[in-house]
């Protein structure tokens, strides 16, 4: 069960970062005085939202970054929901419980399962086009994304994650329910969240003042200074 690191001055507030980049500078900071400790660490961004984020704590932190690229199954009426998960490498997440609230068949769930699939395929060429993985074996991996909603996509990255035999998994994101916390912190060895929402509806976008999706020339553009 992973110790949860907060800023507890921010428990439950809105708009408490400028936008991913400020996010990253104040979790690169919470980072620090732990780094004597972690073993040849490595960060890993989900993209698209964690690439802004990770890059700055990567550089702030003087260590590599690669990317994990996984993605919710989305609802089929409500594609900001997510009732699942899939990684890079195929492995499926599903959150029975919301599957059974929502009803859906089992060709509404293998519809979107492929959908998303064909998804993952075409963001792994255009962001990583045939690099290696990182060979994480006794590495201390930190993943980052712009925050947890559900918290099933920072799961999918994790198990991911354990297959490579790391030293020990960190996730850090900015900001993240208290739901998903609580359903992330069993899986990782430390989590790192600084806004912490304990609140009846929960937006990812709500932490920051200037929030918006990312293109995937954003991305790119970013994953410039790290892919040479």
């Amino acid at each position: 069960m992973a110790k949860v690191i907060e800023e507890t001055g921010l428990r439950n507030k809105i708009h408490v970062f400028r936008d991913r980049f400020h996010a990253g500078e104040m979790l690169a900071q919470k980072l620090k005085p732990y780094m004597e400790y972690i073993t040849n660490p490595i960060v890993l961004a989900i993209p698209s939202g964690g690439v802004p984020v990770g890059s700055v704590i990567a550089k702030e932190l003087g260590v590599p970054m690669d990317l994990i690229i996984v993605r919710k199954i989305p609802v089929p009426y409500n594609t900001e929901a997510g009732f699942g998960s899939i990684s890079w490498d195929g492995e499926v997440k599903i959150n029975k419980e919301l599957v059974t609230q929502l009803r859906l068949g089992d060709e509404e769930i293998n519809s979107a399962i492929q959908k998303v699939k064909s998804e993952l395929d075409r963001r792994m060429m255009r962001f990583r086009g045939k690099r290696p993985f990182p060979d994480l074996k006794g590495r201390s991996v930190i993943i980052v994304d712009d925050g947890l909603a559900s918290g099933y996509t920072m799961l999918s990255a994790i198990s991911a994650v354990r297959k490579h035999s790391p030293a020990m998994v960190i996730v850090a994101v900015p900001t993240g329910s208290k739901s998903a916390v609580e359903l992330v912190a069993p899986h990782a060895d430390e989590l790192f969240c600084l806004n912490i929402r304990d609140t009846m509806i929960f937006a990812v976008a709500d932490a920051y003042q200037e929030w918006h999706d990312l293109r995937e020339e954003e991305v790119v553009g970013i994953l410039r200074g790290f892919y040479r």
